[in-house]
């Protein structure tokens, strides 16, 4: 498959079947993370890895509707960084998640990038939010204070198929030329 066909087909997948990745996709998609390029090769991030099904359920609560494929996913990696060694690292960050995001889809999973930053959490008590997605995920994993939470890429074996990206449909009016 080419990189263009691996684009078109990958698709967002919030549904999962129980079954386990495997350890050696699990490390693939984390390796194809680690190899993103950075502003100045710094690699402000750092990944944590979840697979405890407790932890993913409880986590399944830190975004305000649209965290819930966690409670089904069989794995996260939840991609945090220094922001104090980089002014890129959001950008940095989201590299790493496309990077795995992809690697994830070649190798036959499913995932879908749950955003983190400037997020809210939903409350227990009354369903609105109260606390950012980032604190809620940090009272989760116990990630040091400085750090900042860029987003959470859920994975599994896929229990939907979606079909794939048209070309013809794609915003070619976006595209500008020499000048706006």
């Amino acid at each position: 498959m080419s990189f263009l066909d691996l684009l078109k087909h990958r698709r967002s997948i919030r549904q999962y079947k129980e079954e386990a990745v495997s350890k050696e996709a699990l490390e693939a998609i984390v390796e194809a993370g680690l190899l993103s390029p950075s502003g100045r090769n710094i690699r402000p991030w750092e990944l944590i890895v979840v697979q405890k099904k407790e932890t993913l359920e409880k986590m399944s609560e830190c975004r305000v509707g649209s965290a819930k494929m966690l409670a089904g996913a069989s794995v996260a990696i939840v991609v945090i960084a220094d922001p104090e060694k980089t002014d890129v690292w959001t950008e940095d960050c989201s590299i790493v998640m496309s990077n795995m995001h992809n690697m994830a889809h070649d190798l036959g999973l499913g995932s879908c990038w749950i955003q983190g930053r400037l997020r809210t959490a939903t409350s227990a008590d009354s369903g609105t939010a109260s606390i950012t997605t980032e604190d809620y995920v940090r009272e989760c994993l116990h990630f040091p204070e400085g750090y900042k939470l860029e987003a959470i890429l859920s994975l599994g074996m896929p229990a939907e198929e979606k079909t794939p990206a048209e070309l013809s449909k794609l915003p070619f009016e976006k595209i500008h030329y020499e000048k706006f």
